[in-house]
């Protein structure tokens, strides 16, 4: 699969190019590696979709747990 991004600024082209070499990668190894990991990062959607699945934990109300402490 082929993607193309059009209209980059020179300034951030010289910039991606020179921290892909600082990495020692090509342009193309830098951007791909980096578009690996937005790809890979939850969106909120997913990430509220994950907390809404989990189970709830049984505990004692915090008031209960302090007072106890407290004696």
């Amino acid at each position: 699969m082929n993607v193309q991004v059009r209209d980059v600024p020179d300034d951030v082209h010289r910039r991606l190019k020179a921290q892909a070499a600082m990495a020692g990668q090509s342009l193309n190894e830098f951007l791909l590696e980096h578009m690996r990991q937005i790809a890979s990062t939850p969106t909120v959607d997913e990430l509220a979709e994950r907390i809404r699945g989990r189970a709830t934990a049984e505990l004692p109300p915090s008031a209960d747990v302090l007072r106890g402490e407290r004696r």
